[in-house]
């Protein structure tokens, strides 16, 4: 006899708990292989299971469909900050703003380095200390940098904080569904190894052939082992052969 899998992937644990309910509806309780109890368990556990499942699936594809619009809200923020920097550095070399410029925005007024914007956090600290120099640089009376000004890097920078707000909202709520869903797969998995237990047991009887095929008809799935397969297939052909000779 081949081994028994149980199911290991959401869409299998819903596909074996739909057959099985499937059968219920089939068959009379006394004609079924397993009981009724199991099935109210079903009924009541499957609606919960398959709908965390969709909810799960359709956050994670909302957040996979809006990574690339984040992404490129991240990627639009570091670039004019840095042509932001940039230009600035360059009038100080120019002569035309005093070294001591570069302290309005956070940075070391002997270094012209550009600071880095890499991660989340660094663009979104540094971003703010850019901006909020800059502003506070204009109300002193300073003229403002352009090319890019002030005023456009926010807004690229604010479309940044926007996205990277709502990219968070949908990575939690996918946290969250993959949270209770570990905590639904368990029962889950209890569910069917009962079902499954049952219907072995009620076809126990049977012959080995004709209790497989039953069982497969409740959502059960056999797997051969080793060596096992090459042995049913000569032993099928090996039948065939005889039928055909008589």
């Amino acid at each position: 006899m081949p081994y028994r899998r149980l199911p290991n992937t959401d869409t299998a644990r819903i596909k074996a708990m739909k057959i099985a309910l499937e059968k219920g509806k089939e068959l009379p309780p006394n004609k079924l292989a397993f009981s009724s109890k199991t099935i109210v368990s079903l009924e009541k556990f499957l609606p919960i299971f398959e709908h965390n499942f969709k909810l799960y699936r359709q956050a994670l594809s909302s957040q996979n469909k809006k990574g690339k619009d984040y992404n490129e809200s991240i990627r639009k923020a570091r670039i004019y900050l840095t042509h932001f920097v940039r230009v600035m550095n360059m009038a100080i070399l120019r002569g035309e703003l005093p070294a001591e410029t570069r302290a309005f925005y956070g940075l070391a007024t002997d270094e012209s380095t550009v600071p880095s914007f890499n991660t989340e956090n660094e663009l979104m600290s540094w971003g703010r200390r850019i901006i909020e120099g800059e502003e506070f640089r204009i109300k002193k009376g300073a003229s403002p940098i352009t090319n890019p000004t002030i005023a456009v890097v926010k807004v690229r920078f604010e479309n940044f904080i926007e996205a990277w707000t709502y990219h968070n909202t949908l990575a939690k709520k996918t946290s969250d569904y993959i949270v209770k869903n570990c905590d639904l797969r368990q029962e889950a998995d209890e569910i069917i190894l009962k079902l499954w237990n049952e219907v072995e047991n009620f076809h126990n009887s049977l012959p080995e052939s004709l209790r497989k095929t039953l069982n497969e008809q409740y959502g059960l799935v056999y797997f051969y082992r080793k060596g096992e397969l090459e042995k049913v297939i000569a032993a099928e052909a090996q039948t065939m052969t005889l039928t055909n000779s008589n």
